[in-house]
């Protein structure tokens, strides 16, 4: 940061933050009475939006802060905070002279919780810093570590992926029933919304009959049928399932073969 703000006694400086969320979505804001446009994102002047007080430490705990503001600004939506849109979204916050747009960004994290407070929301942050505290080393087990068409998977999602429509919802029964025979190999996968007011999120698949797919996340019962889906195939994690249906057991991130408990508790017995 070249810029040393707060150095005179008048400084054109405001606060902006931003807030990209899992949908592709990216939302900028700013203390500012105008929009300020910088680094391709359109900060919007939402005067009943601040973010907090975050507390910024040189260890390695979380630094706490928190945005909150009015459900009034037409870029947040309470359907929105309810779908879970804002859930897991990267937040960016920093500081910008509304004159020649010098800037700095002073936090970066992601929402962990959002939460309604009479007309308005707040959502707690969690820092970068954060995952720091996760343990690093893999456990040995019989299931493969590594994320279906993730890191370490190397299998290329494109090829497991196909499009389909929705015929039919049950909300209450959390099933879809789709215009494709057989959705067996989707089982454990994914499903994500491209029609609708759902489009963009995702939902795990976490069963299959024939054509009907049961889904862990709640369906919005305002979807409308015969929307567009993108279905990616899933996988069990085995050793077998990883040979025999992708090919790929070389890129396994598992220990198939690891003795289990039952193994560890054995113990000699006199016949």
């Amino acid at each position: 940061m070249s810029r040393v703000f707060f150095a005179a006694e008048l400084e054109t400086a405001a606060s902006w933050w931003r807030i990209f969320r899992r949908d592709g979505v990216t939302l900028g804001f700013t203390t500012h009475d105008r929009d300020l446009w910088f680094d391709g994102v359109l900060h919007r002047a939402a005067p009943g939006m601040l973010p907090a007080a975050i507390r910024l430490t040189a260890g390695f705990e979380d630094d706490p802060g928190d945005v909150e503001g009015a459900l009034s600004h037409d870029s947040i939506a309470e359907a929105d905070l309810a779908r879970g849109r804002y859930d897991g979204a990267l937040v960016e916050s920093g500081i910008v002279d509304w004159e020649t747009l010098e800037r700095a960004t002073l936090y970066s994290g992601s929402i962990a919780s959002v939460s309604r407070e009479a007309a308005g929301f707040k959502a707690a942050l969690s820092c970068d810093k954060a995952r720091l505290a996760g343990d690093t080393v893999p456990l040995a087990g019989p299931s493969c570590r590594a994320r279906f068409c993730g890191p370490g998977c190397s299998l290329n999602p494109v090829a497991f992926e196909k499009r389909a429509r929705v015929l039919a919802l049950d909300p209450d029964a959390g099933t879809v029933t789709m215009d494709i025979a057989e959705t067996a190999p989707y089982r454990y996968g994914l499903l994500r919304w491209l029609d609708g007011p759902s489009t963009g999120l995702e939902s795990a698949i976490v069963d299959t009959n024939g054509s009907v797919l049961t889904l862990a996340q709640r369906i919005d019962a305002d979807l409308p049928a015969n929307v567009r889906v993108r279905l990616r195939e899933g996988c069990d994690k085995t050793i077998a399932t990883c040979a025999e249906r992708f090919g790929n057991a070389a890129n396994f991130r598992g220990e198939p073969f690891l003795p289990g408990n039952d193994m560890l508790a054995q113990y000699p017995v006199a016949r």
